[in-house]
């Protein structure tokens, strides 16, 4: 591989090179002056942020190559990036991006060479979403940590500020330059479908803390932070990848309650900020999504709230963006609302020659495409991008998933547990009084690289800390056939832990938790998700939360079933009552101690 300063100097000249590694005003200049020797097609192509499947740049497997042909019209990366120009590229695991630390390495590398090999060839910004929790890109052996809902249970920015340092590193190290995340959605709706655990509580303020030093650590590792989702998901039945959600909100509710940890994050620094598929009509009135929305976008987001950074839309294949306009007006309605980053449109030949056939007939103006790219190029070069757009790949064990990264996961995550409920003492269990234990449940598909199921890792992490635990997967809709053998296998045991995830009123889980609750062994039930599950819960002695069902997660709640630590978590989100949500179950801040002392 070419050092990096003579692959730039190669392909970028002495005016990039210049912007690359000097300051202030002559970097600006070179950044300039790199957008003015750039054609048009180069500048539209790096407002496009895509997928592409496959492992590696240039050799994917022959289906990932069939799967890019049939979506994109190339076979490859590399191919993509010489068709299209594309400024970034999104990794998902299951476009196979993401299979190992070493292979994604080896890819991020790939595509930085076939990007720099091109004419005026420029490094390109990889990014992915990295939240932790229930949203993750890249797994194992990877370190993963807490998510948002659960580091807001834990209430230390401390903590929020050594994830983001820790998972920017290691993504650092991958050659993911961007991140989207943190969430920075207030959730105040329960019934909220696609944000939840992903947002780190209820209380705009406490939100609006932990968003500004996830930020510091990101930006301490050199890895873009992207707070989401603007101008606030937080308060929404409707998933924005299925429908089209409205937030009713009044202007000051929005001020005083959504736009809070927003314009923490911009003073914090925050380097991009996504837009929301949603209507807010109290910002705008005209029926468009906030991604599409120049009042937003251009008015609020940037006029009233001062923000000069880069902004990326939410995924444009995303039913929230494409209810009312089509596929080709979309990205030309985002660039004139004012973003300056399209994410992962349905089809990029139409969104691509959309907005080229925009400018060429007067709808946008070259000079606001030049305002987004430069934009772009100033973050790739603040990133040092510029400079040295490739990662170490012998370096990647040196910083991926150590030892010292998974024990500050595991540290993080015994602040967060939460004791909900605990008559009688019931916790903690003692292998010597209660040695057997059945532990039955919920087991959701685990986030990328856990080992799961829930119940196996649970009875895992219990039979190491001394128990004999026999894990027993009955799934998150049980038939009865399932609820009566689960019951028949907890004759046998001691004690039973039983897991739930978004229990409903008439949930099979439900059935299930009652059924064994009236066996007479006593039950410990952990909400692996909402918390709101403790509403659907009230035979339980001992609830627990843990708000993601991440292995760091699980194996934290088992020491403290345990007692090897005890419940440190606070309610992040009030929990109301099943038959009247007005009235609080649990307030926000409540969470017990094995004094059995309410800590809110």
């Amino acid at each position: 591989m070419p050092s990096r300063r003579t692959v730039l100097a190669a392909t970028l000249g002495a005016t990039a090179s210049l912007a690359a590694t000097g300051t202030g005003h002559a970097a600006e200049r070179g950044l300039r002056s790199l957008v003015d020797r750039m054609t048009l097609p180069e500048k539209v192509g790096q407002l496009f942020v895509m997928r592409v499947y496959g492992h590696s740049a240039t050799a994917p497997d022959p289906a990932d190559a069939d799967a890019n042909r049939a979506e994109i019209g190339v076979r490859n990366a590399a191919e993509l990036i010489a068709e299209y120009h594309v400024g970034g590229i999104i990794y998902f695991t299951w476009a196979h991006n993401t299979r190992d630390p070493h292979q994604i390495a080896a890819l991020s590398n790939g595509i930085q060479r076939a990007s720099l090999a091109r004419p005026r060839g420029l490094p390109v910004l990889i990014s992915t979403d990295q939240e932790h929790g229930a949203v993750c890109r890249v797994g194992a052996p990877a370190t993963l940590l807490p998510g948002a809902m659960a580091i807001g249970a834990g209430r230390s920015r401390d903590d929020a500020r050594a994830l983001g340092r820790i998972s920017g590193r290691e993504l650092r190290a991958l050659g993911i330059r961007q991140d989207y995340a943190p969430v920075a959605d207030v959730n105040v709706n329960p019934a909220n479908p696609v944000i939840g655990v992903r947002s780190y509580g209820s209380d705009p303020d406490a939100v609006a803390a932990l968003v500004a030093a996830g930020i510091a650590g990101y930006r301490r590792s050199s890895v873009a932070a992207t707070a989401k989702h603007f101008p606030g998901h937080g308060d929404t039945a409707v998933d924005s990848h299925t429908g089209f959600p409205v937030i009713t909100h009044s202007r000051a509710l929005w001020s005083s309650l959504d736009a809070v940890p927003f314009r923490a994050a911009i003073r914090a620094g925050v380097d991009s900020i996504m837009t929301g598929h949603l209507m807010v009509p109290a910002l705008d009135g005209s029926g468009d999504p906030a991604t599409l929305s120049h009042p937003i976008v251009t008015g609020v987001l940037r006029g009233e709230l001062g923000y000069d950074g880069l902004v990326v839309t939410d995924a444009l294949g995303m039913a929230g963006v494409r209810t009312k306009y089509g596929d080709d007006r979309v990205p030309v309605l985002a660039l004139k609302a004012g973003v300056d980053q399209l994410l992962n449109p349905p089809s990029l030949q139409v969104a691509w020659n959309a907005v080229l056939q925009a400018v060429e007939e007067g709808e946008l103006t070259e000079e606001r495409i030049d305002a987004s790219v430069l934009r772009i190029l100033r973050l790739k070069s603040s990133l040092g991008l510029f400079e040295e757009p490739y990662v170490d790949e012998d370096e990647v064990d040196l910083v991926v998933g150590v030892r010292a990264h998974r024990a500050s996961a595991d540290r993080m995550a015994e602040r967060t547990t939460t004791l909900l409920a605990n008559e009688g003492g019931l916790l903690p269990l003692s292998p010597r009084t209660r040695p057997r234990l059945l532990v039955a449940g919920a087991d959701p598909a685990s986030p990328s690289g856990t080992t799961g199921p829930p119940t196996s890792v649970l009875a895992a992490a219990l039979t190491g800390l001394g128990f004999t635990a026999t894990a027993r997967p009955t799934g998150t809709a049980p038939s009865p056939a399932v609820i009566a053998e689960a019951v028949a296998a907890a004759r046998d045991v001691d004690a039973i832990v039983v897991g739930t995830c978004d229990l409903t009123a008439d949930s099979p889980q439900r059935t299930l938790v009652e059924r064994l609750t009236a066996t007479g062994k006593p039950v410990v039930a952990v909400a692996i998700r909402n918390p709101y599950d403790l509403a659907h819960l009230p035979g339980v002695p001992a609830v627990l939360a843990t708000y993601s069902w991440t292995d760091v997660e699980l194996r934290a709640a088992a020491r403290v079933i345990a007692g090897r630590v005890g419940p440190r978590g606070r309610l992040p989100v009030p929990v109301p009552a099943a038959d009247d949500p007005s009235r609080e179950l649990r307030p926000l801040g409540y969470g017990l101690t094995y004094g059995d002392r309410p800590t809110a």
